[in-house]
Order: structure tokens, then sequence, then C-alpha cells
């Protein structure tokens, strides 16, 4: 029994070291919410906020490799199974992107336009150009563990 206990702790450190224990407990708990999901209560049509809120999401958590996390969100919103497209989903926010920007998520543009007080806002009170200028290249598409390392 000893050695069965020391094997599953080497097993368990090992698959940690690996990040693949994180991985099979984000799968696990994604298939869990899948059965306990009750189909027969219908799920609120989405509003078109939503919508794009749960895309611009959506984005986000797989630029990252949080692919259970975004299955887990598609199910449970009931957001549509194929994301919508991104050049759609721009033009629907009012933002112009340029080249750089085109790269990550859409929410990182967002994100730098507020940080910084909307200084580059245009006179018809939209988004400005998205761009990486405040976000480091070499950090982005990281795991956020060794983003804030450095």
């Amino acid at each position: 029994i000893l050695t069965d206990h020391f094997m599953v702790i080497v097993l368990r450190d090992t698959l940690e070291k690996r990040g693949a224990l994180g991985q099979i407990k984000a799968r696990i708990r994604a298939e869990v919410f899948n059965a306990l999901d009750d189909q027969s209560e219908p799920r609120p049509p989405l509003s078109r906020e939503n919508l794009l809120i749960n895309e611009l999401i959506r984005e986000y958590l797989e630029y990252n490799k949080y692919k259970y996390a975004a299955s887990v969100l598609t199910a449970e919103s009931g957001q549509p199974e194929v994301p919508l497209d991104r050049q759609f989903l721009a033009k629907e926010l009012n933002i112009v992107e340029d080249a750089n920007g085109k790269s990550v998520p859409l929410l990182y543009g967002i994100l730098s336009h507020f940080l910084h007080g909307g200084k580059e806002e245009s006179i018809q009170n939209t988004l400005p150009k998205v761009s990486l200028l405040n976000y480091p290249k070499q950090n982005l598409g990281k795991a956020p563990t060794e983003r804030n390392q450095k």
C-alpha cells in the first residue's frame, strides 16, 4: 500500500510539472458540467450585448489556451458553436484595428484604451485603433503565471 501511495504522489507531481494536471482537472470539470447541465430548461435568447460580450471572452479564452473554460462558456451561455467572424465583431464594436492589434484578442485593445484614459478617443466617440503599443509582445500568449514572473 505504501508503494502504491508513493507511485500516486510521483505520478501527480510529474503531471503537475508537465502542466497536464491542471488540464486534466479542467477537462473533468467541463465533463461534469456537461453531464449535469439540464437541457430540459430552455435558456433565454441571447441579447445582442451578451452575444458580443461572450464572443470577446471566448476569443480571449481561446487565445490563452483556456479551451475547457471556453467550451463551458459556449455550452452554458448558448453561444453559437462557431465563433463570430472577428471583422464582424470589430465592426459591431466600432473598433478600427491596426496591423499589430489583429494578432491579439480585441479585449487587449479595449483594455489598453480604458487603462490610458481614452486619450486617443476620436470625435465620433468610438473606440480608437487597437494597438499593441502598451502590451509587451513577449508576454502575450504566455500563461498568466509566466507573465507575472517578469
